[in-house]
Formats: structure tokens, sequence, C-alpha cells
């Protein structure tokens, strides 16, 4: 009966708001998650909202998720995602709006390496031409950017299918469905190229190769193209800023169910959770989902859903791990044809598929970059990561390193692993109940999961006020240059 109380004081609350009128803002939104679309989503919805909702995140590790740092030599490092797009509009925002600085880069060459001997060298770069190669891929900068314009005017979208079909109609929907490889080849890219060009750029972009699908595939590839910058202090002071921001209350647990109640036509939904203090629950008018989301009890991330008719539909799908390894030590230059170190003029190797232990070496700087810092020379001990599918054994750290003094590592669940599912999910898995990350199974990086917490968060906006004429139009594309 104790149980039961709470439950009817929220009833009760809900009833009242609804005889006050349809225009009462939500009282409370439950966000599931705080990386980069947990804290997103959490201060768009309260920049749409107002400040008098009432916003918790449930995080069950750190908040930033995948954007984080590891310490060395009391030095911190970027663990998780490095850099960002200069045209990542939603990031650049953010770190306006937080007071922050885009760190400066500090230059240093790139190459691809074979197994044997380097395939391509910076000096070659601009032969890539990757922008144009980027643009017979069938993707747009022009049509990619529309989406900004659709959310600065409120337009959101229930499904990631009616998303990509508002940017590019069919080709970008159809670009979900066949591979990268088979794309390139039918506008005249050469199967070498593929395998020791593209196929780096997507082993350091997602640690897959040219048979995962071809819009992702693109994503990946633009973004090697364009001028790259990180947050100064730490990627991650974003997500803690924007929590802050929304004057969000942060709760360190594991979301263990959502069930749905119904009140008057309301839907009514009750998170329940397990802390360091034990199990407990709430009760929330809206619900996000902000972290990758499984059902088929092959991931710690197990959320039940009871209560929901129909039931809500299994997101099915693996994830790619991928293990960043921060060494600190001597590379072993003559690995890739540099007997002596101090001729080995590169910062920053990309991988074909050989060798396969690993797919990217960066010689890395810390998050806090003073005026006279210089990047270590290939002679001397520096901080150097590593990027791979599997931790590094020694023998392999033996290969890249001629000694070492420390090796720590992060593994992720970075990227889902394309191929793996057929058909795009949907942001609305039910009235007020969403799924941010559903974005990531057409294209991941931080920046499309900034333009998914955005998206999600207009989507509850327009569905709790019934604006419908915002949500999933058709030809918006052409509305958007017509009329706005």
């Amino acid at each position: 009966m104790a149980r039961a109380a709470p439950l009817l004081a929220v009833l009760a609350t809900v009833l009242t708001t609804a005889a006050a009128g349809g225009d009462a803002p939500p009282g409370k939104i439950a966000v599931i998650g705080a990386g980069i679309g947990g804290s997103a989503v959490a201060h768009f919805l309260q920049q749409h909202f107002g400040p008098r909702v009432q916003i918790v995140v449930y995080e069950k590790g750190t908040v930033g998720g995948r954007l984080a740092t590891i310490s060395v030599n009391k030095q911190n490092y970027e663990s998780g995602a490095a850099s960002f797009h200069s045209l990542s509009l939603h990031m650049q925002d953010f770190v306006k709006l937080l007071g922050l600085r885009q760190r400066r880069e500090v230059v240093g060459r790139s190459a691809i390496f074979g197994g044997e001997h380097f395939v391509l060298e910076e000096t070659d770069w601009y032969l890539l031409n990757l922008f144009r190669l980027w643009w017979y891929y069938g993707i747009s900068f022009l049509r990619l950017q529309m989406i900004y314009k659709y959310q600065a005017h409120g337009y959101a979208f229930s499904g990631v299918e009616e998303l990509l079909y508002s940017l590019g109609e069919a080709t970008f929907v159809n670009m979900t469905q066949r591979s990268v490889a088979e794309s390139l080849l039918q506008v005249g890219v050469t199967q070498r190229f593929i395998d020791d060009v593209v196929s780096a750029v997507l082993r350091a972009s997602y640690g897959q190769s040219a048979s995962m699908p071809a819009f992702a595939g693109a994503m990946s590839l633009a973004g090697a193209q364009g001028n790259l910058w990180s947050v100064e202090g730490g990627n991650k002071l974003v997500c803690s800023g924007l929590l802050k921001l929304a004057k969000a209350t942060v709760i360190h647990a594991t979301v263990t169910s959502v069930t749905l109640h119904s009140t008057e036509g309301k839907a009514l939904y009750q998170v329940a959770y397990e802390s360091d203090k034990g199990n407990s629950s709430d009760f929330y008018d809206i619900v996000v989902i902000a972290t990758p989301l499984h059902l088929d009890n092959s991931s710690n991330n197990n959320i039940t859903f009871e209560g929901f008719t129909p039931p809500i539909e299994d997101i099915q799908g693996s994830f790619q791990p991928t293990v960043v390894s921060l060494v600190h030590g001597y590379l072993n230059s003559s690995y890739f044809g540099f007997p002596d170190p101090k001729l080995f003029p590169f910062a920053n190797i990309l991988t074909t598929d050989f060798p396969s232990f690993f797919c990217t070496l960066d010689n890395i700087c810390p998050v806090n970059i003073s005026a006279s810092f210089r990047r270590k020379q290939p002679q001397e001990a520096a901080v150097w990561r590593v990027q791979s599918p599997k931790p590094l054994f020694r023998t392999e750290l033996k290969t890249l390193f001629r000694s070492y003094y420390s090796v720590q590592t992060a593994e992720w669940q970075a990227h889902p692993l394309y191929g793996s599912r057929r058909t795009l999910p949907r942001f609305a898995l039910h009235d007020q109940l969403f799924y941010l990350n559903a974005l990531e199974w057409a294209a991941s990086s931080v920046e499309v999961t900034a333009v998914a917490a955005k998206n999600v968060a207009l989507l509850a906006y327009n569905r709790w006020y019934q604006d419908l004429d915002k949500i999933d139009q058709k030809d918006l594309i052409h509305k958007v240059k017509t009329e706005l």
C-alpha cells in the first residue's frame, strides 16, 4: 500500500495539470545517459520547455560517456572522440555558449601504412581529392546542412528514414542499404584505391571495412577532409557544462525498466533504477534514452519495457568494440621502414587491412596546450594513441615501440557494427518515449549525436503541444526554400 501512495500522488498531479489546460508544460523529464547525446538533449529540452521543467539524468558511469580523458604524467589526453569537423555547428555553438575555447591544432604529417610500406604520404594527399570523391558519392554539403535550417524552424522527424529522406530523398535512404565499395566502384573508383585509401579512412573512423553501408562511409570520408578542432581542457567539458546549464539533476544509477501508466489519455512513465543506495523508481512525463539500447541480452545496457501495447520492438544489432591504448614510450620507427628515428616524419598513421592488429597510431597532444608547446620529436619519448579492434598483446606493443613507460587503455562499444541490421530504427518508441541513439545506425559521430539530440527535443516539444505540422513534413527541402 505504501508503494501505491507515490503513484496516486503523481496521478493526482497529472489530472490537475490536464484540468488546467493543454498548454501546461511537462513536470519532469528523464534522460538516460550523460554522454554528449544525453547532455545535449537535456540542454535542448530545457531550452524549449523553459526553466521550470525538471530534468533528471541517469548515468551509470561518468558524465561524458565516450568523451573522456586519461591522465599520463599529470597531463590529460583524449581517450574517446578526439576531434570535431569544422562544420560541426552544434558543437561549435555549445563551446561558445559555455565560454569554452577551441584548442589550437599542432600540425603533424599523416600517412597510410600498408603493412610493409607506406602506400600514401601526406605530400600526395591532394591527389585523393576526397571532396570530389565525396560529391560523386552522393553526399552534398548543401543537402546535409539543411538539417540545421529545419531544426532552426522547429521541424522534427519521428524516424531516421524520415530524416534522411527529407535531406536526400530516396538517395540517402538507399545509401544505408548498399556498401561503400559497391557505391564507389559504380562511379569508377578502382578497387586498389578502395583497399589502400578508403579502407584506411573507414578503419580510422569506425574500425570497419568498405563493406559497411555507403551513407556512414560517406560521412566518414567527409570527416577526413577539412579542419579539425577540439576543446581546450577536454571535450568532455561540453557534457558537464550543458548539464549544469540545464540545471539537470544527475543520478548515478543503472536504469533497469521503463513502465507505461496511462492517465486520462496522458502517458506517464515509471523509470526504475539501481544505485549504490539500492533500488528505486520515479515517474516522468517524457523519457529520452540517450545510450545504446539492446534488448537481446548481449549487453549490460538492457532496459526492459513494460505495459506497452504493442510491445516495444527489439532493437537488434551489434556494436563494434574499439580499444584505445595511450602508450608513453619510444616509437619503433624501424617497423615502418625508418631505422633512424630522427628521420621518421609522421605524427598520424592510418592503416589498410594489413596490419590487422591496429587501425591508427597518433602522436597526441594533451588537452591543455601552452603557447610554448611543441610536439615531441620522433626520437623522444612521447604519448601515442593506438586504436585497435582488440587489446594489444605485449608482442604487438613491442612491435610498435622500442620501449615504453606505461600503457593505459579504454575500451568502447564505439559504433554500431554496420550491416548487422537492415532497418533503420525510430526516434519515437511511444508517445513521449524517445530513442536518441537511433540516428547512429545511419552514421555515427559526436555532431550526428548532437543533431539527434536537437531532433528528439523538438519531437518531444511538438508532440507535447500537438504541433503536428512540424513533424515528418513531406517535401520539406522545397518548403524551406520557398517559404522560410
